[in-house]
């Protein structure tokens, strides 16, 4: 099995501190969201104990993000989540969410997939820049979440630089448009 079919072991020492043993280095929650952001699974154990604290650390990350301002999950799922560990759901809620992020990546694949295919629209004038932008909207839209995506918050000046871009590429399109019409 190569590495990516593996969860990246994660150990948590006593001093808190969390070690990769495929890199043999110490890293933070936040380079560990990054592993998963580009498709790697993840496994934290305490090193002392052998607990398995992942789902303890993936909720610390989603927390950090949620304070931070990005915000992904709306409060009213918040709300039903925290209802669902006092009902009878409570048994049906992780498997109704499993399957809806499942389906949530197989349609997210399917759209890309649709879009890259040979399809007759792709040789329409300006496709290509229609098509950056649905994708820099859906990298908006699920934070990159898909493997081999570039993910994480662009640096300022590459925000900038890409609007510009896309602001050409839309300038572009619309003087074609302009001239089709004619």
């Amino acid at each position: 099995m190569s590495d990516q079919e593996n969860p990246l072991l994660i150990k948590r020492y006593a001093s808190r501190r969390l070690y990769n043993t495929e890199t043999s280095d110490y890293v933070t929650l936040e380079d560990i969201a990054g592993f998963i952001r580009d498709g790697r699974d993840v496994k934290i154990i305490d090193l002392k104990s052998g607990d398995d604290l992942t789902r303890q650390y993936l909720l610390q990350i989603v927390a950090e993000h949620e304070s931070r301002g990005e915000s992904v999950l709306p409060i009213n799922v918040l709300t039903d989540l925290v209802r669902s560990y006092t009902t009878q759901a409570t048994s049906m809620v992780p498997q109704f969410l499993a399957a809806s992020f499942d389906a949530f990546r197989q349609g997210q694949e399917k759209w890309v997939e649709n879009m890259n295919s040979m399809n007759p629209i792709t040789k329409m004038p300006g496709f290509e820049a229609m098509q950056a932008q649905q994708e820099a909207f859906l990298k908006a839209m699920t934070g990159g979440a898909k493997p081999g995506w570039p993910s994480g918050p662009q640096a300022e000046g590459e925000e900038e630089e890409s609007l510009e871009d896309i602001r050409k590429q839309l300038a572009t399109l619309q003087a074609k448009l302009s001239k089709m019409d004619k």
